[in-house]
């Protein structure tokens, strides 16, 4: 029996992998006529080229017989066999064999002959001989040959075996006592065991190890049904988990993208001049200023040139919104006179150290409240804050120079807080506490830092700004991105 190259895809790969490596002197091959070397190849991989020249598809799974067949050697083939996925060799079902020899012919290594036993004739596997490359079984007309110890006693007919789930206690013995290997099958949904009843020999060992009765005969249409289900129900999991797992790794890539981009816009707008930086919207308060560059040529670019992956960016708001914003405060060392009223006012112990009457230095327990930047007479104290936001299908930089203590509105979410206290450690004005695992808050001393919602590893917290603008400018080339808007 000889399989047409066309034909190659119904019967799948081999189980093992392998890769063939060939070359063909056209020289040599030309003094050929007769060309033996298409004829022998079983699956028709081996054809002629429109120059006339002997060249191989891929479908090739380099048995080297149109090598051997070659009578001007003219082909050279290497072939590397990965090691078995199984280590027993394939089984043959006497009672469904009709010795046909397909096995037989399309054996590339001579490890399968017929065997006559009485008036039963029959092929038989040498397991010497045999690499378990899995064609037999994919040739095979009336599916006689399987991977297993042993195989079913029929295809079709008679009742089956099935294991009832409600019953069921998950001690897997079934699955240790199963003699045909691919029978008892562990779904990835359930995390239970099920029957494959093309594979099952009925033998009923896993019904007489069953310690609580699970398994039991049913019919055999309700069995491949049970099977099916569970089956599709398995691969459906399965596409799943790949899609999640893939989007925990774009959220962990994004995640990186907009911390590196936040220091590179941050080192780009401190390096222009501030008449140079044409921001996309220009928003003033009595508090804060704050510049929204247009970021989304940007990050898509970034993000395709990191996971060379085409991916909506847009997709991903949920994480671009929750990134904590980068802030950083400055003191101009030149101007400070160290008149220490800032540090009457911070709500942090050693948070600002003095020396007078040198400059202030501000410590790294900074919550960023605003309030030193607020009392400071001479603007010696800058409060930068910079973060990334979604609107439509845009996103935005954000940059914002904070002139004094905010004013606004926190949200808590009890839903989402896994009572880690982290933010109550941290609250510098003890408006936070937890009280039997629940999470409270007290507005009146509240400054609004957004060191809490910072720090929540869970996004619990949500800080709302109030702003009202004394001034708004959008600019008329918000058609550009940021990478024109800060362009040095």
């Amino acid at each position: 029996m000889k399989v047409d190259a066309k034909d190659y895809d119904r019967y799948g790969k081999s189980i093992r992998e392998v890769e063939v490596q060939w070359d063909i002197d056209d020289l040599k091959c030309a003094k050929c006529e007769d060309k033996p070397c298409i004829e022998a190849c079983p699956i028709s991989a081996i054809y002629k080229d429109p120059n006339g020249n002997i060249r191989l598809h891929d479908t090739c799974f380099g048995c080297v017989l149109c090598r051997n067949a070659c009578p001007y050697d003219a082909i050279t083939m290497v072939t590397n066999i990965a090691e078995p996925i199984k280590e027993n060799v394939p089984n043959i079902n006497i009672e469904l064999c009709r010795a046909c020899g397909a096995c037989v012919h399309n054996c590339k290594t001579g490890a399968i002959h017929l065997h006559s036993e009485g008036s039963k004739t029959f092929s038989e596997i040498d397991e010497d001989k045999c690499m378990r490359c899995g064609y037999c079984y994919r040739v095979c007309p009336t599916d006689a040959i399987k991977y297993g110890e042993i195989l079913p006693r029929t295809v079709k007919g008679g009742k089956a075996i099935v294991v009832n789930h409600k019953k069921c206690i998950g001690c897997m013995t079934c699955t240790r006592v199963c003699p045909s290997k691919g029978s008892i099958i562990i779904s990835k949904t359930l995390k239970l065991p099920y029957i494959n009843p093309g594979y099952c020999a009925r033998c009923e060992e896993c019904m007489h190890a069953c310690p609580s009765t699970a398994i039991k005969y049913s019919s055999r249409k309700r069995a491949y049904a049970q099977y099916s289900k569970i089956r599709t129900s398995d691969t459906i999991s399965e596409i799943v988990d790949k899609d999640i797992s893939k989007l925990s790794h774009n959220i962990a890539r994004m995640d990186r993208i907009l911390h590196d981009l936040s220091i590179e816009f941050s080192n780009r707008l401190d390096k222009q001049n501030p008449i140079d930086v044409n921001p996309d919207v220009f928003e003033e308060t009595n508090f804060l200023t704050e510049l929204k560059f247009n970021a989304s040529k940007v990050i898509d670019k970034k993000f395709k040139d990191i996971t060379d992956e085409d991916f909506d960016i847009t997709r991903m708001r949920n994480v671009i919104d929750s990134f904590p914003p980068k802030r950083r405060i400055f003191v101009d060392a030149n101007k400070c006179i160290g008149c220490a009223e800032c540090l009457a006012l911070c709500p942090v112990k050693n948070a600002i150290e003095i020396n007078g009457p040198s400059p202030i230095f501000i410590n790294d327990n900074c919550v960023f409240c605003g309030r030193c930047v607020e009392v400071c007479r001479f603007d010696v104290i800058s409060l930068i804050e910079e973060s990334f936001m979604s609107d439509g299908d845009n996103i935005y930089y954000i940059s914002t120079s904070v002139n004094s203590e905010r004013n606004g509105k926190l949200y808590l979410d009890n839903s989402q807080c896994q009572s880690c206290g982290v933010c109550v450690k941290n609250c510098p004005t003890e408006s936070l506490t937890m009280e039997d695992d629940f999470l409270k808050f007290e507005e009146d001393t509240c400054i609004y830092c957004r060191q809490c919602e910072c720090l929540c590893p869970v996004n619990a917290i949500n800080i709302e700004l109030e702003v009202e603008c004394d001034s708004e400018e959008v600019s008329n080339e918000s058609d550009e991105d940021l990478d024109s808007n800060l362009d040095s």
